[in-house]
């Protein structure tokens, strides 16, 4: 499969999986630093983190074989596109607000990863 291909996946495979960490911390509420061995328990076995863990696990795997392929100069800022599916999915799935000034700092990332990509 083509590296950036497999850069796509993995993106797509990281964000959904920061979605799922996200949905499993709602549900459980606040994590304190200081929570008790139970609380820490409760929350590294549920489903969703457990899921979340899982795909951003899977997707670093995915990201050895593009660094292998690709430069990590050309790669790397790749990865920013994670930017727009977060900000797509949180106020989809996770009825998130997104301001204006989201939308207008992740074009401007966009661009900027354009013009590292075609250089």
């Amino acid at each position: 499969m083509h590296p950036i291909a497999l850069l796509a996946i993995s993106v797509l495979m990281t964000t959904t999986g920061q979605l799922l960490l996200k949905e499993g911390m709602n549900r459980h509420g606040h994590l304190r630093v200081r929570s008790s061995l139970g609380t820490l328990l409760r929350v590294a076995f549920n489903p969703w983190i457990v899921g979340g863990f899982s795909l951003v696990f899977a997707a670093s795997i995915l990201w050895l074989s593009v660094i292998s392929y690709l430069d990590l100069s050309l790669a790397y800022p790749l990865l920013s596109s994670s930017y727009i599916v977060v900000l797509l999915g949180s106020a989809i799935f996770l009825k998130e607000r997104v301001t204006r000034a989201q939308v207008i700092g992740v074009v401007i990332i966009t661009c900027g990863v354009a013009l590292v990509s075609t250089s």
